[in-house]
């Protein structure tokens, strides 16, 4: 995203150049030569970094700091002074100032200043969304994702909620097959009736049937008692058969007259039970290639499959994880008492790169790891399991020494455009530069890159 700074400084001089050394950079810019007009374009909102100026007629930074920290606290501020008002610097750091910089400007130190800044307001407005996400459709609640292959799986979910239609929800393990599941029932009409699940691999097949239809008092060794089985406890509501594909053709059998008829007996019963119950099922076996092989049945199949869900694994869909990387980090330092506020570009680019074999499993996971093994403010490389970290290992750029440093640049920046597919937006992003300053280094080096067929244009 293109962020907004507001310099504030009743010195032209400073004032503009430092717009226009911030709008090089690819920044937008708005400035004040006050505090009141600083605090009406605060206001009107759209500000994501101010930097003002401590002292000034009328109202101060100070009072700027101040009003900003009160009314919009996810705002940073960077605190400008002479050397004779350092004190007065410090002490609006304790009033919640990001930091300060003495004049005159040393602008790389507070470029680096902004950048850092910004990285931190991105990881709040970060959390924002995800807070806006699930709030707005709490029956939605953990499906994080706002790329194009989600999007289509959520409206997915929302057209089939309301009908009685069987649900066969297919993807690879991790994927986050149970959280659909759970958003299906939670959006029908069935939603205030038991939400019943099964996990089919955990049992055998004498213990899945008399788990799904029940069982009679004698039914067999240690049938001491009658129990009513999952299919009948789910009346009204709905029942989740997760990893069908490993049932039995016994039990298949069973639950195809279910489906059809809603009728069943418990095992060791002749009593017929009926029962009112939406079937939601998934797996991660391709079910077709099964009922070719003979070990699923293609009446079963085509009753499951009324409504086919498919859930992307995540290397499809990459532009989920920053998303998902906030939400976790904000669990577990929620969970371990850590204040962790990013992820370095080093250990975004390796997170990028790795193509999650476990899904958003493994990549939850990969996050909890990091966040106890981090003992800094944000997560590095080093901090991230070695099976991730080595990802950005592989890709590793080889710079030979005695090179000028502008040739170096220049290995950097050709490999970071390769390996992001000639896509600048997302090479500035890992490379933490403005994309303006990436297609400058460009021009003066006179490469061309051609555009991209995803519309990002070079």
């Amino acid at each position: 995203m293109k962020f907004t700074l507001l310099i504030i400084d009743d010195e032209k001089n400073i004032r503009e150049g430092l717009a226009a050394n911030f709008e090089m950079e690819d920044y937008n810019v708005k400035t004040a030569a006050t505090g009141e007009e600083g605090l009406r374009l605060i206001e009107k909102g759209d500000i994501d970094l101010v930097i003002t100026d401590l002292r000034m007629p009328g109202i101060s930074g100070e009072q700027v700091l101040a009003k900003v920290t009160a009314e919009t606290p996810g705002i940073p501020v960077i605190i400008l002074t002479g050397h004779g008002s350092i004190d007065s610097a410090v002490d609006a750091m304790r009033h919640g100032a990001y930091d300060f910089l003495t004049k005159p400007l040393n602008l790389d130190q507070l470029g680096m200043i902004v950048k850092r800044a910004l990285q931190s307001r991105e990881m709040s407005l970060q959390h924002q969304r995800l807070k806006q996400e699930l709030e707005g459709s709490s029956a939605l609640k953990g499906m994080i994702g706002t790329s194009a292959a989600m999007q289509k799986v959520q409206e997915t979910i929302r057209k089939v909620a309301a009908s009685r239609a069987s649900v066969l929800i297919t993807g690879e393990s991790g994927v986050g097959k149970e959280l659909v599941a759970n958003a299906i029932h939670n959006l029908s009409p069935r939603k205030d009736g038991s939400f019943i699940k099964v996990h089919c691999a955990a049992l055998s097949e004498t213990l899945l049937e008399s788990e799904l239809f029940g069982h009679e008092k004698g039914a067999f060794t240690g049938a001491d008692r009658l129990q009513k089985g999952r299919f009948e406890l789910a009346h009204g509501g709905s029942i989740f058969l997760d990893e069908i594909g490993e049932i039995n053709q016994n039990v298949q059998i069973k639950i195809l007259r279910v489906l059809q008829e809603r009728k069943f007996e418990r095992v060791g019963g002749e009593q017929t039970l009926e029962v009112d119950v939406r079937v939601i099922a998934a797996t991660n076996r391709n079910l077709e290639e099964e009922v070719k092989a003979g070990r699923f049945r293609e009446d079963l199949y085509y009753r499951l499959n009324v409504i086919h869900i498919h859930v992307p694994p995540l290397r499809e869909r990459k532009d989920d994880i920053p998303l998902l990387m906030a939400s976790f980090l904000d669990e577990f330092n929620r969970e371990n008492g850590k204040h962790i506020t990013g992820v370095s570009s080093s250990a975004k680019a390796a997170l990028y790169k790795y193509n999650w074999p476990g899904n958003i499993r493994e990549l939850r996971n990969c996050m909890e790891s990091a966040v106890v093994m981090c003992s800094g403010n944000e997560i590095q490389l080093d901090d991230l399991p070695p099976t991730v970290s080595r990802s950005s290992a592989a890709d590793s750029i080889s710079v030979p020494l005695g090179i000028s440093l502008d040739e170096a640049e220049k290995i950097v920046i050709q490999a970071n455009l390769a390996a992001n597919r000639n896509n600048k937006t997302k090479t500035a992003d890992v490379l933490a530069i403005g994309r303006k300053t990436l297609q400058r280094k460009l021009g003066e080096w006179g490469l061309e890159v051609e555009a991209k067929a995803d519309g990002d244009d070079v």
